[in-house]
């Protein structure tokens, strides 16, 4: 990356350049260049995104190097967020709709991801009963580990809700031969959306073929606290009607809790046990419509 940045330079001559982690934004005379580490062949990716008639992405000014990508750079116009979130929903619907196909697979696969899920599952039960039992057993509860015990039960029903719901959920699946996939950007947040002279998505080094349901997990899991996710579920499900069992794993992902990572801060353990507590409390909310009988 090092030897790269410093020919690109060399042949862009900017006038100034910041790093972002390890992205480079180099503002040049002749316009503004982003230049990524090269972690996938992104002239792939948008031959097929061009053929499959979507367009949403910044251009590859340079993809032939080793080491890099040189992508154009693409203003981010000001909008407010609701309507940023509302116009991000309805790309990705979009993008899976044009991409969307189902392929044959074996029962082996929804065996594989149930047992990952289960997986995860009895960890974060065997951490949070763990750390009840020794909570329980202090004379002088920190101010983080009172806020702990009086929601741990929320925390321990929504590892149970999901555990419920992953073997329904393979059930319905495990007959299954076919699985509907489509390209997702399987990086999916606010922060990857532009809205310039076109809608764009930024940062497509992780994308691949598989399940829609990765992208809204994702988007939902860093986004959540502030966007209206349950209107925004609804109107992309308007756009690309999910089947019951995407619907199904999509409320299990979701439903597993953060962690609560405690250290030494008790300032940082207090905001982090709020936070994974806030992120229960919403992602009860947004599922519960959709186990309420009418």
């Amino acid at each position: 990356m090092n030897k790269s940045f410093e020919i690109l330079k060399n042949i862009y001559k900017p006038t100034r350049y910041t790093f972002v982690g390890k992205t480079a934004i180099l503002e040049t005379t002749s316009g503004n260049f982003v230049v990524k580490p090269k972690e996938k062949n992104m002239e792939e990716v948008y031959r097929y995104l061009a053929g499959r008639n979507f367009l949403a992405f910044p251009k590859l000014v340079d993809g032939s190097r080793n080491e890099v990508n040189v992508f154009s750079y693409v203003e981010d116009y000001p909008i407010p967020k609701e309507q940023k979130a509302e116009d991000l929903i309805l790309l990705i619907a979009l993008l899976h709709q044009k991409t969307t196909y189902f392929k044959a697979v074996s029962q082996d696969l929804y065996q594989e991801i149930y047992e990952n899920i289960a997986s995860n599952i009895g960890y974060l039960e065997q951490y949070y009963n763990g750390l009840f039992d020794y909570c329980f057993e202090e004379d002088y509860m920190s101010p983080s580990h009172y806020l702990f015990m009086q929601n741990a039960s929320k925390l321990l029903s929504s590892l149970a809700f999901a555990k419920q719901e992953l073997d329904l959920w393979f059930d319905f699946v495990k007959q299954e031969s076919k699985q509907r996939v489509c390209f997702i950007h399987n990086h999916l947040s606010l922060d990857h959306y532009r809205k310039g002279d076109q809608d764009y998505l930024i940062s497509w080094e992780q994308s691949k073929i598989d399940s829609p349901v990765l992208d809204l997990v994702h988007f939902y899991q860093t986004d959540y606290f502030d966007v209206d996710f349950p209107t925004l579920f609804q109107k992309y499900q308007e756009k690309f009607p999910w089947s019951e069992a995407e619907k199904k794993l999509f409320f299990i992902l979701i439903s597993l809790p953060p962690k609560i990572a405690f250290d030494d801060c008790e300032f940082r353990n207090c905001k982090n046990a709020r936070e994974c507590l806030d992120y229960v409390y919403k992602t009860e909310g947004l599922i519960r419509p959709y186990y309420t009988i009418e």
